[in-house]
């Protein structure tokens, strides 16, 4: 009975001690077939223009922050300040890394390339640039060049001068970031087979829109939109024809457009409705959504993506949040600590401005802002 009973216990010894080099073997070779870490993590973080803390936590994903963003921009006359101010919040709010095009009049081209030779000198910043000369159709140049703010309309030939690029983003002088610009980028994954432009409403109320109300010509959807910030598919515009169209476009109706270029686009797209997308006012946000009451929702929501001072409301007192906005990052230098000097001051300046309209919903000026900053930042 003894001898029995050993014989069970030393079977059943070497059954489990046989179940545990089994797994072993299991395990190191279900190791050697796995993948290896993803070693461009690493690298990314190691390239990563600025220290990260809380566990590189983005939200925006990482193949977003290795695709080059290409943000253009059109500058004439005394636009030289606030086009550099506009581009430092771009480099403030971005991982990503930047390809920056700017024209620029003759007399401007030589201060744009020093101040971004000057700043490509900071080494936590990752951006190339190109300064080129404004260029309009030869024929009616003064035309073009006048037809709303001074060479506004170059915006609308740069599908044919970038024959080289794919897409970009283009944004007015008097527009700042308060968000990553890789996540607007972003929106040009989400267009349609058809969508080769994004743009936002001109107005969010009926009550107070400009185009169902006073335009003398035709416009896209209910209410107009506006052509401050507009993602551009270059290749899809080329294909389509878009200068073909805006040529006859203008000709037919420059007396009666108001807002030049931007009635011109909107014109386009009332005809092509198709072609376009269109994005919540966030990215795209002016004084008309606060000057009376909160009317943008997905700032509600989520915060001010972009500013647009349009109406010089970046250099009045008579929108005080919007100068608050610019001020602080005017006033900011690339390279040292954003939340000390650029989200404190913004914070204090936005305060002064809380018997405003637009001063009383200030938060949503420093939601997008503080939630970047925070999560990248030391």
């Amino acid at each position: 009975m003894r001898a029995a009973m050993k014989l069970a216990v030393r079977t059943t010894v070497l059954l489990l001690l046989f179940a545990a080099a089994a797994a072993y073997v299991l395990y190191v070779l279900h190791e050697s077939d796995a993948p290896p870490p993803d070693a461009s993590d690493t690298t990314t973080k190691a390239a990563a223009p600025r220290p990260v803390q809380r566990s590189s936590v983005r939200d925006y994903g990482r193949k977003a922050e290795e695709e080059e963003v290409v943000l253009a921009v059109v500058a004439c006359g005394d636009r030289l300040q606030e086009t550099l101010v506009m581009l430092k919040s771009a480099l403030t709010f971005t991982q990503a890394p930047l390809r920056f095009i700017v024209f620029a009049e003759e007399q401007l081209g030589q201060s744009f390339t020093e101040k971004l030779k000057e700043w490509s000198g900071v080494k936590e910043l990752r951006f190339r640039f190109e300064v080129r000369p404004i260029e309009l159709p030869r024929e009616r140049q003064e035309e073009w060049r006048r037809l709303f703010k001074p060479c506004a309309s170059q915006r609308l030939f740069l599908p044919n001068l970038l024959q080289d690029l794919d897409a970009l983003l283009y944004v007015d002088t008097d527009t700042l970031f308060l968000t990553p610009l890789e996540r607007i980028w972003q929106h040009l994954h989400h267009f349609n087979s058809s969508q080769m432009a994004a743009l936002t409403p001109e107005h969010e109320d009926r009550a107070t829109g400009w185009y169902n109300r006073f335009a003398r010509h035709p416009y896209y959807g209910p209410l107009g939109v506006n052509s401050g910030v507009m993602l551009m598919n270059l290749t899809r515009m080329r294909n389509f024809g878009w200068i073909d169209y805006v040529m006859p476009i203008y000709q037919e109706y420059k007396l009666k457009i108001t807002w030049g270029d931007q009635d011109i686009i909107n014109i386009l797209f009332h005809f092509h409705p198709d072609k376009l997308y269109v994005y919540p006012c966030r990215y795209n946000f002016r004084p008309d959504h606060c000057m009376y009451m909160s009317v943008c929702e997905s700032a509600d929501k989520e915060g001010v993506a972009v500013v647009h001072g349009n109406r010089g409301s970046f250099h009045s007192e008579k929108q005080p949040a919007f100068h608050a906005v610019y001020r602080a990052m005017e006033e900011y230098q690339l390279g040292t600590d954003p939340y000390r000097n650029l989200l404190l001051p913004l914070r204090h300046y936005l305060e002064e401005t809380s018997d405003t309209n637009c001063g009383k919903v200030r938060r949503l000026f420093l939601k997008s802002a503080e939630q970047f900053i925070n999560a990248i930042y030391d």
